[in-house]
This record gives structure tokens, C-alpha cells and sequence, in this order.
């Protein structure tokens, strides 16, 4: 039986040669594998430099708080070239007016150091936060990229294999259609049969032109990517490739790994002590501020009655600011932060929920996706010997040229969905891990080892 169904398995190789020669012609022969095009979107992927720079910039965001609590240090200076006209009694009574000119000028150096700020210290916790929420937004966008370039990979190989299969068919009823041109003029044939292989060939054509335009597109938004030219693309091999249940294996696992590592979680976490933060500082409106302040300070005819006299003065002292009415501010301040750390905290319930429904859907396409897997392959293989005997019958006499273009089609969907279900399962692993917050570049490297070289 397997020596009788060699024959037409071997189409669909020379076929694919033929679709990926044909559908790549003049594309630039660099052949890419799912490792590179990770790396290359890494560097290239228009979104994630921005979130990096995005992310550079909220980090600033910290040393900025952290100044507020350190020592300041103020200088000024000013420099004035004053003309005074100036009237008063003489001696005897009589009115005297005089015309005077003299530069004043006067430094001033200050420290002031906070020692009692609640609002700054709140403004310090919530830096913090924002940090930690930029670095877990910055690593979901690297667990995305690795998704999305997985993804359109994927989806380039499936257009791929959609037209090899496609070109496959089109042999197959080129061929049928020649068979069933001569036995119509051998006369053993009818005119039904050449119309009924032509009309599968033209439909085929149509699919063909549809296959080739998906291809084109797929290849298109991985370019968008990896930001250079996409080639051959190095395509799955079905015997590397290993149907591997999740590890570990129970979903309660995978939720309480995503609960501590998944960076969306850690993203609405921080924000959420953002918020709880912001409410400190509104509440910090109604506490006191005490600084520790040091000056020095000289000043030279600053005064019209100190004209020629020069002042220097040093003082060290405490300055005490007690808020007492801000007209309510304060108080709708408050109400405001807490309605907001509310907010912050009902959304990370709800990412949790919808996290948790998220996770059992890649986990089940994963685990069913190796079932599924073995059942087309064994599906493949029936149809695969179906097309076998309906040809042997046909040649008999036994089957009609519907009843073998029948079976061609069966094939061939069994082969898309045998095609497909091996992508859903491979972009279900990536997915899972993704979610979960686990290690991107090895699960990367673990499908990129399926790939034929």
C-alpha cells in the first residue's frame, strides 16, 4: 500500500518548488528562518522603538522626584547703574535739589534643604511605580513582538503551503483533463468528463491567483517588521517538529506563573500604586512643609539712604508653611485620587479575568492542538489512499472523473487543515508563553529548530 501511494504524494514537493519559484520570482534570495526575523524586528519594528524611547523617557521620571528631596542650591545676582534726583531743605528752609548717580549691586547664595514634604515623599513612591509600570509595559511589547513576528511568519508559511498545495492540484487536474481529452477522442471518454476536469481546472486558476495574493500580503506585513526584504522563507519540517504538551501541564500552574510574571499584570500592579500614591499626595495638601534654609547674602548701596554702604549677611533658620484654607481644593483633591485608585484596581481585576480566559485558550490550543494534529495526519493519509483508489477504479471504469476530482479536493483540504492546525499549535506555544511572562528568545529558538534548513 505505501509503495502504490508514493506516486501522488510526490507531486505536492515538486509542486511547492514550482509554487515557491514561481510566487518569489525576483524577490531577493535571502533565506529567513523565524530566529532572524525575531532578532531583525527586535531592531527594526517601528513600535517597539517607540515604546523604548517611551520608556527612556518615563525613567527620567524617577531622578526628577528624587531631586525634589535633595538639597537645592540658588544664586543670584544684580548689578544697577541708579540716577537719583532728590529735593530737600537747606539750612534756612529753602528747598535744594540734587542729582545723584551710584551703582548698586547685590549677591545672594541660598541652600534649602526639605526636611518635612509628605506630598514630595508620595511624588518619590509614585516615581517608583511609574518606573516599574514603563519597564512591564516595555517587556509586554517584547513578548508582542515575539508574537506578532511569529505570527506573520506563520501565516506566510500557511499562504505558502496554500499554494503549493493549490500548483499540486492544478497538476492533478491538468493532468486529469489531458486523460480525459484522450478518451474522449479514443472514444471511450465523454464530453461531460472534459467539461467537468476543465471547470475544476479554471476554478483552480482562480484559487491560484487568490493564493498568490495572500502570499504577497503575508510577506508584506512581516516586512513591515523586520523592516528589510523578505525571501524564501525557511519552511516547517514535519519530522523536526515535536507535539509537546504544555510544561507544566496543569493550567493552575500557568495561571499562577502569569500572576507573578506576566507583564501585564506587573503593568496594572504598578499602576494601581500609582494611583494609591496619588491619593497620598492629595491628602499631603493639608500637612505642613518644613525646609532648613542657609543663606549668605551681600548687597552694596541698596538703598537711596544707604548709598556707598555695603551689607553682608548670613543666616541659617527653619521655615515652617501651614496650609489653612484652600477654598475645598483639597478635600475634591482627595475624592478625585480615590475614585481613580478604585478605577486602577478594578481594571487589574478584570486584566486578571480576562488574563485567565486568555491562558485557557492558547492552553487548549495547544493541548488539542496535538490531537488535532495526529487526527489530520491520519486524515491526510486516508485521503492520500482515497484519491489513490478512485483513480485505479477510474481507469477501471468502475468511478466517474466526479467521483476522482472529489477526492482530489477532500486531499487537499486535508492538507490545509493539517497545515493550519500545525501553525495554530506552534503560535498557541508562543502565545502561552507570552502571556505567562516566560522566556521569549527559547521558545523562539524551540520552534526556529522545527524549521528545515
Amino acid at each position: 500500500m505505501r509503495k502504490s501511494a508514493a506516486p501522488t504524494v510526490s507531486l505536492l514537493p515538486l509542486a511547492r518548488a514550482g509554487a515557491l519559484a514561481m510566487a518569489l520570482a525576483g524577490a531577493p534570495a535571502w533565506p529567513l528562518d523565524l530566529s532572524q526575523a525575531y532578532q531583525a524586528a527586535l531592531e527594526q519594528d517601528a513600535t517597539i522603538r517607540a515604546v523604548r524611547a517611551a520608556t527612556d523617557a518615563r525613567r527620567e521620571r524617577l531622578p526628577q522626584a528624587r531631586s525634589q528631596l535633595l538639597p537645592s542650591l540658588s544664586a543670584s545676582a544684580s548689578r544697577y547703574r541708579n540716577s537719583l534726583e532728590r529735593t530737600a531743605p537747606d539750612f534756612f528752609g529753602r528747598p535744594v535739589t540734587s542729582d545723584e548717580r551710584y551703582t548698586s549691586s547685590s549677591e545672594t547664595l541660598t541652600v534649602r534643604q526639605p526636611l518635612f514634604r509628605k506630598a514630595l515623599m508620595a511624588d518619590y513612591r509614585q516615581a517608583q511605580a511609574q518606573v516599574d509600570d514603563a519597564n512591564a509595559i516595555l517587556e509586554r511589547e517584547l513578548q508582542s513582538v515575539a508574537v506578532r513576528v511569529s505570527g506573520a511568519y506563520f501565516e506566510a508559511l500557511l499562504a505558502q503551503e496554500q499554494l503549493a498545495l493549490i500548483l499540486a492540484q492544478k497538476t492533478a487536474y491538468t493532468t486529469q483533463l489531458d486523460a480525459a481529452e484522450k478518451r474522449f477522442r479514443a472514444g471511450a471518454g465523454t464530453r461531460t468528463d472534459i467539461d467537468e476536469a476543465r471547470a475544476a481546472l479554471d476554478l483552480n486558476v482562480a484559487k491560484e491567483l487568490e493564493a498568490r495574493q495572500s502570499l504577497d500580503l503575508a510577506h508584506r506585513q512581516l516586512q513591515s517588521l523586520i523592516n528589510r526584504p523578505v525571501g524564501q522563507l525557511a519552511p516547517l519540517d514535519a519530522l523536526k517538529m515535536q507535539l509537546l504538551q504544555p510544561a507544566p501541564p496543569r493550567m493552575e500552574d500557568w495561571l499562577e506563573r502569569a500572576e507573578i510574571s506576566s507583564p501585564e499584570v506587573r503593568s496594572y500592579t504598578a499602576q494601581v500604586e500609582v494611583a494609591r500614591q496619588e491619593l497620598g499626595k492629595a491628602r499631603a495638601g493639608h500637612y505642613p512643609t518644613l525646609d532648613a534654609i542657609a543663606q549668605w547674602s551681600r548687597s552694596d548701596s541698596d538703598t537711596v539712604t544707604a548709598v556707598k554702604n555695603r551689607y553682608t549677611n548670613k543666616s541659617i533658620g527653619l521655615q515652617l508653611n501651614v496650609p489653612l484654607f484652600s477654598g475645598g481644593y483639597a478635600g475634591s483633591a482627595v475624592r478625585q485620587a480615590a475614585a481613580a485608585q478604585e478605577q486602577a484596581q478594578e481594571a487589574l481585576e478584570a486584566l486578571r479575568r480576562d488574563l485567565g480566559v486568555r491562558l485557557h485558550r492558547e492552553f487548549r490550543g495547544v493541548t488539542e492542538g496535538v490531537l488535532r494534529i495526529k487526527a489530520l495526519e491520519q486524515a491526510v493519509r486516508s485521503a492520500e489512499q482515497v484519491v489513490l483508489s478512485n483513480r485505479r477504479s477510474f481507469e477501471a471504469g468502475s468511478r466517474t472523473l466526479p467521483d476522482l476530482l472529489n477526492a482530489e479536493q477532500l486531499k487537499v483540504a486535508a492538507q490545509r487543515d493539517l497545515a493550519q492546525a500545525r501553525f495554530v499549535y506552534l503560535i498557541s506555544r508562543v502565545r502561552l508563553h507570552a502571556l505567562a511572562g516566560g522566556p521569549k528568545a527559547e521558545v523562539i529558538d524551540e520552534v526556529n529548530g522545527w524549521l528545515a534548513r
